[in-house]
């Protein structure tokens, strides 16, 4: 059925594979901010997805054209392979989603294994045809699949996770490989022969040599940038890349020149030159931060950043240019129709060229959020706009056709063709249709700017009492450690202020002003134009991040010769404006819970009631301590993530978190065991992580990531204990009390077996308001309104821990703080064993054999654990004997039932 299908609807119908993956990743940029993996889900539809299967459509097609002869097993195999690729893709996208590693490996066995057949096909085709002019274009097919397949290799390799900082070199190499290997080579051995044929511009004796030339040094350059990342040379990196600038420079100078001779006068042409410049632009930039970057991972974010303007600008933008031009060659048949269906794919071509560069590049300049965010979607429907422009260009052609009746083209030579020349625009229409398309983009920057003008640092503060003077006093200030600088600022009273912030420092900061004016987080090295308006009297401002105002971000502005509003605030507080812990009152009229982050709110621990009982279906934490498994290396991906957990009944707090869970999940080995930890940051600021278990330098492990970013932590497990592990990002406390924190437990050599093993964490809870963040001023004042186990207030009185009479149970215990001490003290129990930070205190009743203990006192950060025997059924209260912290929810119950018979 294949084989018989005439040849327009089949490209019709494979080209339709084409579309889907477009409406696909159309759909991720819409859903973006609620799924899992969303940059990754958009950028590998589109070029897993649409440009690869148009890659191995059109490869074939070009092959068939340039040896005159189709390919072995024509339709039926392009269409086997079609349908292979389109499977492997399927799974490997969706095991990427669903964390199901075996089927990303599998989806990538399936593409890597088609891509060497396609080659092997191409490679056969390639020797079994006559001579031609054009024949050697086809080596460029052959060699980028080659390539691909090897790229696929590596990204299933990256699926398993390797550390030890392979992991940012083999992303390095995946990417390099599927970007300017696969899509780049294929491109510009097409472009080659496409180019002056879109132009009608003749193709000389020169382009022959140059595409001659180009293949080996594209393939050189590549195999440089490989070794460097298997070595961990990062300079020779844009050694390699370079080097394949120098070999695309062969193409590119014969393209210049044939578009000297024949300027590009329709979108096709136009679209294919603007994607073949954001390829060089992208290489280029991308050999500069191979130089500059300090790491892999610094590599890792600037290449991820030219990831955008890789996909939109060069291989979508090329993408649909080419396609705009091979439909109504290809698909169409009728000269008459085919003329029809190219006008209606050039229509609005100026409009869309202007549009889709110009929001790109729009797009990359430090703009607000808002704006990015309606560019984006503003380039991504003019994009969509082809899909729409195709369907009627084939509704139209096929009207025609019928109107002068079919005459199926049944022949089974494949033509390349050329489509009937245009006749140019007027030149009025279009230099209207670039000031329209540069009008629509100026509206969308001004429309986002006037939507959220403090993200743009346009203040919105009414105007003060003072008369305004007129003048602007410019301000820069600069983060220096947890400081702003300057830490005042004088403003002749009357005068607006422009503060021009700058991030120089090294986690993500703001700018927020108490009369509501502030600046968008801006995470390191990024600024931002705050516009604080008229100032007529003086004014607080701070960072209200988190603990960081705690932390000594603050700063005063200083109206000179105005009224003194600093310390006017009706006699509570000092005449500094601070109350007795030494912090500024204003934070708490804009604050959430003293932070001063925006928008006055009570405090969660207004609704705190410790009688309530939980609502249905509340579920206690597991406190049961599985044994150590047996493996000796431990391999475990924390992500970082902000999530929403009920902490006691009733009141909700949004906690950071390693693995959705304060406290984070708890890792168990033995002495001697090496952990292996892949640190990746979901979260909206800088986070990090500290082993107490190991013993390494902490300046490179236990480094600060940025949201996007990630790290591998590997550590040998050396000494036994209870080890906490943390953030480590200042301020810590407040990282710390906002649920990031977890337990290692390492057992001592010759640990004896219990029936029962717990692991109880002891941490205290700084309630903001109620399903809000930390109060960090509470953390700073050290005034807990809640210290739990295992992160919910009393909750193993709801559901108690069990154990049966005569069973020997050892309960684990760590107080991760970050500043109460703790007791833990079972009432009605004895302890006979207690072991505490690295030794036992007491070992099966001592050097007297009737020796007992009453409590485990730890400071924050220790631990250790005691065994106990219950000598009766009944219910046994556990607490930490500090009894106001068992007050706050620190306590529990042990169940104990008569043993079985």
């Amino acid at each position: 059925m294949i084989a018989a299908m005439e040849r327009r609807n089949w490209y019709l119908l494979t080209n339709s594979l084409v579309a889907a993956w477009f409406v696909a990743a159309g759909v991720a940029v819409v859903v973006h901010r609620f799924v899992p993996h969303a940059l990754w889900l958009m950028v590998h539809l589109t070029l897993l997805g649409a440009a690869s299967t148009a890659i191995l459509i059109w490869s074939q097609h070009f092959a068939d054209t340039l040896l005159r002869h189709p390919g072995p097993g024509g339709r039926v195999a392009l269409g086997t392979r079609l349908v292979a690729h389109t499977v492997g893709s399927v799974a490997v996208v969706v095991g990427i989603m669903t964390e199901l590693w075996g089927l990303v490996a599998a989806g990538a066995a399936v593409i890597g294994m088609n891509a060497i057949v396609h080659a092997v096909l191409l490679l056969r085709q390639l020797r079994t045809s006559l001579p031609a002019r054009f024949r050697p274009l086809v080596r460029y097919y052959v060699a980028s699949a080659l390539v691909f397949a090897v790229g696929v290799g590596l990204g299933a390799w990256l699926a398993a996770e390797p550390g030890g900082g392979l992991h940012e070199r083999i992303l390095v190499a995946h990417a390099t490989l599927n970007l300017l290997g696969w899509i780049a080579i294929t491109v510009i051995g097409t472009a080659i022969l496409l180019w002056p044929t879109v132009l009608h511009a003749k193709v000389r004796d020169e382009t022959d040599a140059g595409a001659r030339r180009a293949l080996p040094i594209l393939l050189f350059g590549l195999v440089v940038v490989v070794l460097a990342c298997i070595v961990g040379a990062q300079v020779l990196v844009a050694v390699g890349v370079a080097i394949w600038i120098v070999g695309l420079g062969f193409v590119l100078g014969q393209g210049v020149r044939q578009a000297r001779e024949m300027p590009p006068g329709s979108y096709a042409g136009w679209s294919i030159a603007a994607g073949m410049v954001w390829l060089l632009v992208c290489a280029a930039m991308y050999a500069g931060a191979a130089v500059l970057a300090p790491d892999w991972l610094a590599l890792l974010d600037s290449f991820a950043w030219l990831v955008g303007p890789f996909v939109a600008g060069f291989v979508v933008q090329l993408l649909l240019g080419a396609l705009s031009y091979l439909l109504p060659v290809v698909t169409i048949g009728s000269p008459k129709s085919a003329k029809l269906a190219a006008e209606e794919l050039d229509r609005g071509a100026a409009f869309r060229i202007v549009s889709i560069n110009g929001g790109i590049l729009l797009y990359l300049l430090p703009v607000p959020s808002l704006v990015k965010v309606l560019l984006s979607l503003y380039v991504f429907g003019v994009f969509v706009s082809f899909l729409v422009l195709a369907v009627r260009a084939i509704v139209i052609a096929r009207r025609s056709r019928r109107a002068e009746g079919e005459h199926p083209d049944r022949s089974r030579t494949v033509m390349l063709g050329a489509a009937p020349a245009k006749a140019p625009e007027p030149r009025t229409s279009r230099s209207g249709m670039v000031v329209s398309a540069v009008g629509v983009l100026a509206l969308l920057v001004a429309g986002g700017v006037a939507a959220d003008p403090a993200a743009a640092g346009i203040g919105t503060a009414p105007a003060s009492e003072i008369a305004a003077t007129g003048e602007t006093t410019t301000v820069t200030v600069e983060v220096e450690g947890m400081r702003f600088v300057p830490g005042m600022i004088e403003v002749p009273a009357g005068n607006r202020l422009v503060v021009e912030f700058r991030n120089t420092g090294t986690d993500v900061h703001d700018f927020t002003v108490e009369n509501g004016v502030r600046s968008p987080r801006l995470s390191p090295g990024e600024h931002a134009t705050v516009d604080v308006g008229v100032v007529g009297a003086d004014l607080h401002a701070w960072c209200s991040v988190a603990g960081h105002r705690q932390m000594g971000m603050e700063l005063q502005i200083i109206a000179v010769g105005g009224p003194d509003a600093a310390g006017d605030d009706g006699g509570d507080g000092d005449a500094d404006g601070s109350d007795a812990t030494g912090h500024s009152m204003h934070g708490g009229m804009h604050g959430d819970g003293g932070d001063g982050s925006g928008g006055a709110a009570a405090s969660a621990a207004d609704d705190l009631d410790l009688e309530r009982e939980p609502g249905d279906g509340f579920e206690a934490r597991d406190a049961t301590l599985e044994p150590a498994p047996s493996a000796t290396r431990h391999e475990l991906t924390l992500k970082v993530t902000e999530v929403e957990r009920e902490v006691a009944p009733g009141v909700t707090q949004t906690l950071w978190t390693f693995g959705g869970t304060a406290p984070g999940p708890t890792l168990h080995g033995k002495v001697g065991d090496v952990f292996e930890i892949t640190l990746v940051n979901d979260g909206t600021i800088g986070h990090s992580i500290d082993f107490h278990a190991g013993m390494l330098a902490p300046n490179e492990p236990m480094r600060t990531i940025q949201p996007g970013e990630s790290l591998v932590y590997t550590f040998t497990a050396t000494k036994a204990g209870v080890w906490m592990y943390h953030c480590s990002t200042m301020p810590m406390s407040t990282h710390i009390a906002n649920g990031m924190f977890g337990a290692v437990v390492i057992d001592p050599p010759g640990l004896a077996p219990v029936d029962r093993e717990f692991i109880l964490v002891q941490s205290e809870l700084y309630l903001g308001p109620q399903g809000g963040e930390v109060d960090a001023a509470k953390v700073t004042a050290e005034r807990p309104d809640l210290v739990v186990f295992n992160g919910y207030a009393n909750q193993y009185r709801f559901e108690p821990l069990e154990a049966s009479v005569g069973e020997r149970v050892r309960v684990w215990v760590l107080d991760a703080g970050p500043n109460r001490p703790s007791s833990f003290h079972v009432i009605g129990g004895q302890f006979d064993t207690v072991w505490s930070e690295g030794d036992y205190l007491l070992r099966a009743g001592g050097s007297t054999g009737a020796g007992g203990a009453q409590a485990l006192g730890l400071m924050p950060a220790q631990g250790g654990f005691v065994e106990l025997e219950f000598g009766e059924a009944g219910d046994y209260p556990f607490v930490s004997h500090i009894m106001v912290d068992a007050e706050r929810g620190a306590s529990g119950l042990f169940h104990v039932t008569d043993a079985p018979q």
